[in-house]
């Protein structure tokens, strides 16, 4: 298992703009294909974005043309850039393999986003 610790999340007001980090504790990004996960109150934990191995993205409906999902292999690093957000974004924001089962299952804590005037 790989460690993941997701940061920089926090209130936001709609219309703005958040980047979110996800640091791994290991060589994962250049072995699996990626993503972002939300899990919204009340709801089941949904994939918004993806990442493959050679780079290429694909989004969720609900988010195409707002969020970018990009990754820096030599940092261990994988990042959310999330523009136009709207009050619909608010959630818990996580990052793992795709599927999550390659990891083990393991999740780490999320960051928080909230997108409230």
């Amino acid at each position: 298992q790989v460690q993941l610790v997701e940061s920089g999340g926090g209130l936001v007001q709609p219309g703005g703009s958040l980047r979110l980090s996800c640091a791994a504790s290991g060589s994962i990004f250049s072995i699996y294909a990626m993503g972002w996960y939300r899990q919204a109150p009340g709801k089941q934990r949904e994939l918004v974005a993806r990442i493959t191995r050679v780079g290429w993205t694909s989004y969720a409906d609900s988010v195409k043309g707002r969020f970018t999902i990009s990754r820096d292999n030599a940092k261990n690093t994988m990042y959310l850039q999330m523009n136009s957000l709207k009050p619909e974004d608010t959630a818990v924001y996580y990052c793992n393999t795709d599927p999550a089962s390659l990891n083990g299952g393991s999740w780490g804590q999320g960051t928080q986003v909230t997108v409230s005037s």
